[in-house]
């Protein structure tokens, strides 16, 4: 996930854009068709503040998340007068496996200012108790300790 934009190999940038982007759209296409036949429903989307502005050696990963941050915002204006909220989290640094499969190492002092999985998991609930008459549709996190 991290390295210079010629770090990765082709099949490198495919696989990123399908896991980060391409998924995203597959199970939207997927699920959607029930929500519109009840005129009801709520897609989330896990992105990452990335997508917004990608760091040193990310540009691949941002670019990536940034094409999931188009999708979502385009469907937030074609679906919510179908009575489907779409709804974004964009989350700073979080302290996953998939952080320290990224290059970082268990344990490493960088990750100690990470959000948790469970802060993600929370603003998500969040989201999903809101009245149905309101919508969020970008929520970006950030802990306290990490720049924004």
């Amino acid at each position: 996930m991290y390295g210079s934009v010629l770090d990765y190999s082709d099949d490198e940038v495919n696989r990123m854009m399908r896991t980060n982007y391409e998924a995203s759209v597959h199970i939207v296409r997927a699920t959607l068709p029930t929500m519109l036949a009840k005129k009801a429903g709520d897609i989330i989307m896990v992105s990452s503040v990335a997508g917004f502005r990608g760091g040193g050696d990310e540009s691949i990963y941002a670019g990536t998340k940034h094409a999931q941050v188009g999708f979502a915002g385009g469907l937030d204006r074609e679906l919510r007068e179908k009575g489907v909220r779409v709804a974004l989290v964009c989350p700073a640094g979080t302290d996953t496996q998939f952080a320290i499969e990224a290059g970082r190492t268990a344990g490493e002092p960088k990750l100690a200012s990470y959000l948790r999985p469970d802060d993600v998991a929370f603003q998500i609930v969040q989201i999903m108790r809101q009245p149905l008459t309101v919508r969020t549709h970008i929520w970006t996190l950030w802990s306290m300790q990490q720049q924004s």
